[in-house]
C-alpha cells in the first residue's frame, strides 16, 4: 500500500488587518459620545452653581460660593464640561474632567465603602474612565478642535 503526503495546510486563521469600526465612523461615534457624555457632566455644574432641576437640595438650592470641594467641582464641571462638550481644547478640558471626578471617587466616595455600588461613586468612576478616554483618545468628529488645527 502506497501513502501519498497530504498538502501542508496553514493553521493559521486569517484575521481582517482593520478594525471592524474605523475612520468615520470610529470618529464619528467617539464624537457622539463626547457630546453626549460632557452634556451631562455640564448639567451637574448647573444643578451645583444655580440650582437648575430641583438643586442640590431638590429645593433649587446651590452649593456655598467658592465653598471647596463643592464649588470649585461645580465650576469644573461646567466650564472644562462646555469646553469638552464644544470640542475646544479637548484633551486637556477631558483630562481635568476625569481628574475631577477621580477625586471625587477617592475623597467623597471611596472612603463610605470600596466599591462603587455601595458608596454610590458609579457615576463619578464612570466620568473619570470616560473622560480619561476622551482625554487620550482625542475629540472625535464633530470638534472645534479640528477647526483650530487648520489655523
Amino acid at each position: 500500500m502506497t501513502t501519498t503526503a497530504l498538502p501542508a495546510t496553514s493553521t493559521a486563521t486569517t484575521e481582517p488587518t482593520a478594525a471592524p469600526f474605523s475612520g468615520k465612523l470610529q470618529s464619528g461615534v467617539l464624537g457622539a459620545t463626547r457630546v453626549v457624555v460632557s452634556f451631562l457632566f455640564l448639567c451637574h455644574g448647573l444643578v451645583g452653581l444655580f440650582g437648575a432641576w430641583g438643586g442640590i437640595d431638590t429645593m433649587g438650592g446651590s452649593v456655598e460660593l467658592f465653598s471647596w470641594p463643592d464649588w470649585w467641582g461645580s465650576m469644573i464641571h461646567l466650564v472644562a464640561g462646555a469646553f469638552v462638550l464644544a470640542g475646544f481644547f479637548t484633551r486637556t478640558a477631558a483630562l481635568l474632567c476625569s481628574g475631577s471626578m477621580a477625586y471625587a471617587y477617592f475623597v467623597v466616595h471611596q472612603p463610605l465603602a470600596l466599591l462603587p455600588l455601595p458608596n454610590g461613586g458609579e457615576p463619578a468612576a464612570l466620568f473619570a474612565w470616560i473622560f480619561l478616554l476622551i482625554g487620550v483618545a482625542g475629540p472625535g468628529a464633530f470638534a472645534l478642535d479640528a477647526l483650530r488645527r487648520r489655523r
